[in-house]
């Protein structure tokens, strides 16, 4: 069997892993700057100008592979059929739970990462990418909607997450118990409020509402380069 050449695409990627695997012990001390990333250069034994090639902005970008490696390990975690039997409240409920546990060994790189991406320069990548850890689960869970639910369930979820890990950062009871309660009451209001919802549709104002909101379409792919989420 033939094997395929690696792409530069390939080595620039390899070499971001390897720069990422290197500098988490760093951010636990020195958080996602520029003194771990150049320590990190040195403990992978990656050439600099190789380095900066994979990271051109340093840490900050290390910071964005480490989020999305998080939503990578969550989505290959994903087994159908240990879902099959949950309602779909529940289904989410777990994805989020998983989401967060498989960061649960770097815990001190989230909170440094949530520093990061509250500072006013970071600000909107860190909402792209937690809306995007949002889309990656409805994806997960087969969601079909195109219209204004698309950014319903995505900006619901968002928050849902977010605030969750918040708490998951300052959460020491064991096995998080507090968390997961605390993320079980954040689904039961979301639930309370769709169930709001679906009342008011039934008014001919709330008709009148949810017509209106007919209008705001699901994205296309032509059409998301500055839209949250967007890896394009």
């Amino acid at each position: 069997m033939v094997k395929s050449k690696k792409t530069e695409t390939d080595h620039i990627n390899i070499t971001k892993d390897l720069l990422l695997s290197s500098i988490l012990p760093n951010v636990d001390f020195d958080g996602w700057s520029s003194t771990a990333f150049d320590q990190a250069i040195v403990d992978s034994g990656v050439e600099r100008s190789l380095a900066h090639q994979a990271a051109p902005r340093g840490a900050i970008d290390l910071a964005v592979a480490f989020h999305k490696k998080g939503d990578e390990l969550m989505k290959n975690g994903y087994q159908p059929e240990n879902f099959s039997k949950l309602k779909y409240s529940e289904k989410v409920r777990e994805l989020v739970k998983s989401r967060i546990q498989v960061s649960k060994a770097h815990k001190e790189a989230v909170r440094k990462g949530m520093s990061l991406f509250t500072l006013p320069p970071n600000i909107n990548e860190g909402g792209q990418l937690i809306w995007n850890t949002s889309d990656v689960i409805w994806n997960i869970l087969g969601d079909t909607s195109t219209d204004s639910n698309w950014y319903t369930k995505r900006t619901t979820l968002s928050a849902v997450y977010s605030s969750t890990v918040l708490f998951w950062l300052g959460d020491e009871s064991d096995e998080a118990t507090d968390t997961w309660n605390f993320l079980d009451r954040r689904i039961k209001n979301v639930m309370e409020i769709e169930k709001a919802k679906a009342k008011i549709k039934k008014t001919s104002f709330g008709q009148s509402v949810f017509n209106l909101l007919k209008l705001f379409q699901k994205p296309s792919d032509d059409h998301k380069s500055d839209f949250p989420g967007y890896n394009g």
